[in-house]
């Protein structure tokens, strides 16, 4: 019986690089600078944004509480419920989808699997999305001093 061998193929030479002095090199298009806004006008116009979504999104009793001054986190929070934990997470991706398309960048969310209580946190304005029974466990415009207490 003979034994077959395999023989190693044969490597092929790398293939070097020539560059063509004659070549121009590809420039790419440098990024065009975002123009910024009044931190003013910015703010209230993310605040109108977000109280205008909500509004066409049916959420019940909306309430803005005026933070400036008062937390580092944020200039403002909104809050407001759903009618179910459906709706309130609909919400939550209808908000930060209009905000996206508004120039403000993707935004998180958290909370929505759930359902009970939404964050969507929108850099100068914060928006808590609640269930009613669960709005009113937390009662958080109690907690900033905003209206009566429970």
């Amino acid at each position: 019986m003979k034994k077959k061998t395999k023989k190693a193929a044969a490597k092929k030479p790398a293939k070097k690089s020539v560059k063509n002095p004659a070549a121009k090199p590809v420039k790419k298009p440098a990024a065009k600078p975002v123009p910024k806004k009044a931190a003013a006008a910015t703010e209230s116009d993310l605040l109108k944004r977000i109280l205008v979504s909500l509004d066409d999104d049916k959420a019940v009793n909306i309430v803005t509480i005026n933070l400036e001054g008062r937390s580092a986190l944020c200039d403002a929070a909104v809050v407001a419920s759903g009618r179910s934990s459906r709706h309130v997470a609909a919400m939550a991706e209808h908000l930060a989808r209009k905000l996206k398309e508004g120039g403000y960048g993707t935004r998180p969310i958290s909370g929505a699997g759930q359902g009970d209580w939404v964050l969507v946190d929108a850099g100068d304005v914060i928006v808590h999305l609640f269930r009613p029974e669960v709005r009113e466990y937390y009662d958080l415009e109690g907690m900033w001093s905003v209206g009566t207490r429970k």
